[in-house]
Parts: structure tokens; C-alpha cells; sequence
């Protein structure tokens, strides 16, 4: 029998899921976030808070069905802390920093609105403007740590009072 290319994958996955040391997959932990580094989305759902490699394919099934921003935004997809505010705000930037970097430079873009949502801002394309303006500040140097640059966004939008971001 033939496989096709999702096929491969999908079985792929299961076999690199269940290939520890031990013969046996981690369980998740009880009272932890059901996705892994790669965050919430589409592949949180299929992968789960496995550890290691598998966090690859679930970011890249959350970056191809553009899943993560939207569950953020919705409170689906094992999004579960949607309320907004600087902790909400400062984890989704550690989450997308690649993504948001380039909508940062370009001044707007999908992760730049899940920003200003998560953060309350009243005017989605001024938060564009100012984190555009910010540019400098925010990544001032490939090796910034992505919680330095957590920190410096949520900074850029308190300063700026015209963005009126209410839950920050």
C-alpha cells in the first residue's frame, strides 16, 4: 500500500512522539499548560506539550494555519488566557518574536493586532505606527533575549498615552 505524503507525516509524528529511551512517551503534567514551547494553536492540539523536537512541527503547524493568533484572540485552540493584560501580552510576543519582529518593522501585520488586542490599545493601526517608531528600542540587536524584547514592547506602549492600551 501506497502512502501519501500526509501519511508519512502523520506516522512520522506518532514515531518520533513515542521513541524515548524507555519505550514510553512522557505523560503531561497534571496542572501545566497542554501545549509546549511552540505555544497554543492547531498544534497544540495535535502535539501537545511533547518536548524536544516535536515542538518544531507543532509551531510549524501553528505558523501554516495561522492558528496561534487567531486562538489567542478567540480563546480557542488551548488559548486559554485571552483576557489581555502585560503578562498575556509579554507571553504571546516570547511565542511569535520571529513573527512579530517583521510585522514590528513593517508596522502592521496579524501579530502586531493580537498585540493591541491582548493589550487593549484603541487604535490597532497606531500601535503598528508606534512599535514601528520603537523599532530601535525593541530590537535593538539579533542576540536580545526575547524576554528583553517582552519587556521593551509592553514599555512602547504604556509610554505612549495616545495608544490608550487599558490593559496594560
Amino acid at each position: 500500500m501506497r502512502k501519501g505524503f500526509f501519511g508519512i507525516v502523520v506516522v512520522s509524528l506518532f514515531a518520533a512522539g513515542t521513541a524515548f529511551a524507555d519505550g514510553a512517551a512522557p505523560s503531561a503534567p497534571a496542572s501545566g499548560p497542554k501545549y509546549g514551547a511552540a505555544g497554543c494553536g492547531l498544534g497544540s492540539i495535535l502535539i501537545g506539550n511533547k518536548p524536544g523536537f516535536m515542538q518544531v512541527f507543532a509551531a510549524t503547524t501553528n505558523g501554516t494555519s495561522n492558528s496561534q493568533t487567531f486562538g489567542i484572540t478567540s480563546g480557542t485552540s488551548n488559548c486559554a488566557d485571552t483576557g489581555g493584560g502585560t503578562a498575556s501580552t509579554k507571553s504571546f510576543v516570547v511565542a511569535n518574536r520571529d513573527a512579530l519582529i517583521k510585522d514590528i518593522a513593517r508596522g502592521s501585520g496579524e501579530t502586531v493586532a493580537s498585540v493591541a488586542t491582548l493589550g487593549g490599545c484603541s487604535d490597532v493601526n497606531a500601535v503598528g505606527v508606534s512599535l514601528q517608531r520603537n523599532f530601535q528600542s525593541i530590537y535593538p540587536e539579533a542576540s536580545v533575549s526575547s524576554d528583553g524584547m517582552a519587556e521593551a514592547v509592553v514599555g512602547a506602549l504604556k509610554s505612549d498615552a495616545s495608544l490608550q492600551c487599558s490593559k496594560l
